[in-house]
C-alpha cells in the first residue's frame, strides 16, 4: 500500500491506494466500440516502366562498388529482369477513452490527545499506528474512491512488419478504380481483417489495473486503409564475378527505395 501525504492544520493526509484485486481483467472488451470498416486502396503505377530502367542503367554500377569507389564498368554490368510487385501499407487512427473509479484509504494522523473525531456527522475512534520511522501515533482510516479519466490516441502508418514508418515513405497517388481486380491480377494476398486492429489496440487501449468500477470506456477506430504502393525491382549480374545485385524504386515517384526482404515478389 503505497502513501502520500498532505497536512492541514494539526492533522496529515495519507492517501493509500488500494491493491486489493479487481474483479474487471484488463482482456476485457470496452464496453463501447466503434470500429469504420477497412478499405483498400490501390496507387496507380506513375512512372512507365521504361523510365525505371533508364534510372536504373545510370545506378547500376554503384550496386557492385567496392569500398564506395572501385565500381565495375558499365559494359560489365548487365541487366537481367525487371518486375513489378506491390507494397502493402497500413493506415489507421483511432482513440481509447476511460471513465473510470479506484479505491483508496485516506489516513488521517492525530495528535495522541485527540479520543474520537467526527467527520462528515460520523464519529471515529482513533487507531494506533507505526510510521515509517517506528512512532506510534493515533490515526483514523477513511475507505474512499477516486474517479479518474485517461485518454489515448494514435494514427499510425504501419509496413507489412507492423513497424511504424515516416509519412515520407508513403507517397500521395490516384487510386485504381478497381484494387480487387489490380490485387488478383498481380497475386497479391491481402492482410489479414483484424492484424491492423490488433496493432492499434497493443498502441493506445492501455486499461489501467487499478480498476475498481468503470463509469464509461470507449474505444474508437476512425479510419482503416491499407495502401499498396506500386514497386519495381531490377536485377542486374556482374558478368566478371557472377554476383547478382537488386535495386528498387517507387512506382509512383520513381525513387529508388531500400529493399526489405519481407516484401512479396511478383514475377
Amino acid at each position: 500500500m503505497q502513501e502520500q501525504e498532505s497536512t492541514n492544520g494539526d492533522l496529515a493526509l495519507t492517501e493509500s491506494i488500494s491493491d486489493e484485486k479487481i474483479a474487471i481483467s484488463p482482456e476485457t472488451s470496452p464496453s463501447h466500440e466503434r470500429i469504420v470498416d477497412r478499405k483498400t486502396v490501390v496507387y496507380e503505377t506513375l512512372v512507365d516502366q521504361t523510365v525505371i530502367k533508364v534510372t536504373g542503367e545510370k545506378l547500376k554500377t554503384q550496386l557492385f562498388s567496392r569500398f564506395g569507389f572501385f565500381k565495375p564498368y558499365p559494359e560489365d554490368v548487365q541487366f537481367v529482369s525487371i518486375n513489378k510487385y506491390y507494397e502493402p501499407y497500413i493506415v489507421i487512427s483511432g482513440k481509447y477513452a476511460i471513465d473510470y473509479y479506484r479505491k483508496s484509504a485516506y489516513t488521517f494522523k492525530l495528535d495522541k490527545e485527540v479520543l474520537e473525531v467526527i467527520l462528515l456527522n460520523h464519529q471515529f475512534e482513533p487507531q494506533q499506528s507505526t510510521d515509517s520511522y517506528g512512532q506510534s501515533r493515533k490515526v483514523i482510516t477513511l475507505a474512499g474512491e477516486e474517479r479518474i479519466t485517461k485518454e489515448f490516441s494514435a494514427s499510425l502508418i504501419l509496413d507489412l512488419n507492423g513497424q511504424e514508418v515516416p509519412p515520407e515513405r508513403l507517397p500521395s497517388a490516384p487510386s485504381e478504380r478497381n484494387p480487387e481486380k489490380t490485387l488478383a491480377e498481380f497475386g497479391m494476398e491481402e492482410i489479414a481483417d483484424d492484424a491492423d486492429l490488433n496493432i492499434i489496440q497493443s498502441r493506445i487501449l492501455n486499461r489501467p489495473k487499478d480498476i475498481n468500477r468503470i463509469v464509461n470506456e470507449f474505444f474508437e477506430v476512425n479510419e482503416r486503409v491499407v495502401i499498396y504502393a506500386p514497386r519495381f525491382k531490377i536485377v542486374y549480374k556482374n558478368t566478371r564475378t557472377g554476383q547478382e545485385k537488386t535495386i528498387d524504386f517507387d512506382g509512383v515517384t520513381a525513387k529508388r527505395i531500400q529493399v526489405r526482404s519481407n516484401v512479396r515478389q511478383v514475377q
